[in-house]
């Protein structure tokens, strides 16, 4: 990614960007890799507003490459008025939906939804009431169990990081996998059988889990690497995870029972 942005022309003159989206509009390819190139100083200063997301920044400029191209496909050039002015929000409005709708944890819209009715009325009783409501209050007003109060509250939030430090003492850290620690989750996680199902995948594959988690690689870097695009390469990242997942989730519930009886 930081290559792409070192590798930009210069910056253009308004007048040029309107010339060369016009060529774009008309099928030039090197017209439309110009405009891409010109703006991809735009797409990561937007990039930057998101970081506290969570979410790789590197897959945020490439959603964010691709509103900028849908800007350039549907600029009007009839009227009078800055690129940026257009391309700005169409290119935020990428980034919010690839975030709203491909999250690291998938949310069901029912859940999403209630969980959007739960802030509005909360924000309400707050005004009203200068105190946040109960969780019996909110299933109240909206006309749902508590439980299911409580799961939508819960969807939206980031997932937490087994290594995120709780709190520090005296120098020594203490993280959330520390509180978990115990003899049984120990063994629950020793069970993992993820060397097994590594090994079933293709060549190409484990190499990119190799590079990605073990050297700690880019995407970008990946994506050099195997002579492919770094598109490509967050798309067969997220594949290989949700292959892994299906793979790994019956032998690790049979490990979790073995458990569980002794």
């Amino acid at each position: 990614m930081k290559n792409s942005i070192e590798k930009q022309s210069e910056v253009l003159t308004q007048e040029k960007m309107r010339e060369l989206i016009k060529l774009s509009q008309e099928g030039d390819k090197v017209a439309r890799q110009m405009m891409i190139e010109a703006n991809t100083r735009l797409v990561w200063s937007i990039v930057q507003r998101f970081a506290s997301r969570g979410a790789d920044l590197e897959d945020l400029f490439q959603i964010g490459c691709i509103g900028l191209m849908k800007s350039i496909d549907k600029f009007d050039l009839s009227f009078d008025v800055k690129f940026s002015t257009y391309a700005v929000p169409m290119i935020i409005g990428e980034i919010q939906r690839f975030l709203r709708d491909d999250g690291m944890v998938k949310v069901s819209r029912s859940i999403r939804e209630l969980s959007f009715k739960i802030r509005h009325v909360t924000d309400d009783f707050l005004k009203v009431h200068e105190r946040s409501p109960t969780i019996s209050e909110i299933a109240e007003m909206l006309g749902v169990s508590k439980d299911d109060v409580i799961v939508a509250s819960d969807a939206l939030r980031d997932p937490a990081s087994l290594h995120e430090q709780m709190f520090e003492s005296e120098g020594d850290s203490l993280t959330l996998m520390d509180q978990l620690k115990d003899d049984r989750s120990e063994r629950i996680f020793d069970h993992i059988p993820l060397k097994d199902v590594i090994s079933k995948l293709d060549k190409r594959d484990q190499t990119i889990i190799f590079m990605r988690y073990y050297l700690d690689c880019t995407q970008s870097d990946i994506a050099e690497r195997l002579g492919i695009s770094q598109v490509q390469v967050s798309r067969l990242e997220k594949k290989i995870l949700s292959q892994l997942k299906s793979w790994i989730k019956p032998a690790n519930t049979e490990e979790m029972a073995k458990v569980k009886k002794d």
